[in-house]
């Protein structure tokens, strides 16, 4: 089962999420909308993204499905 860590720092309104281990080569590509995505600077492989601005119920991210185990829990 994959892990993933995600870290909010509502003080910044700062929402970073990694579904891989951050890199020291990583480098960083804003999307638009104040998404920024998080690439290996070696593979370009896509290891995280980063929302700016994010408050929680942001329409920005519709839902987030979290797999436990033989459960699922989904918030939207």
């Amino acid at each position: 089962m994959a892990q993933i860590k995600v870290f909010y720092e509502p003080e910044t309104e700062l929402l970073t999420i990694f579904w891989q281990s951050p890199r020291p080569n990583q480098i960083a590509k804003e999307l638009g909308n104040d998404i920024i995505l998080f690439k290996d600077g070696d593979t370009n492989e896509p290891i995280g993204i980063e929302v700016l601005s994010y408050r929680p119920g942001d329409d920005r991210i519709s839902g987030i499905s979290l797999e436990l185990g033989q459960q699922n829990l989904v918030k939207t």
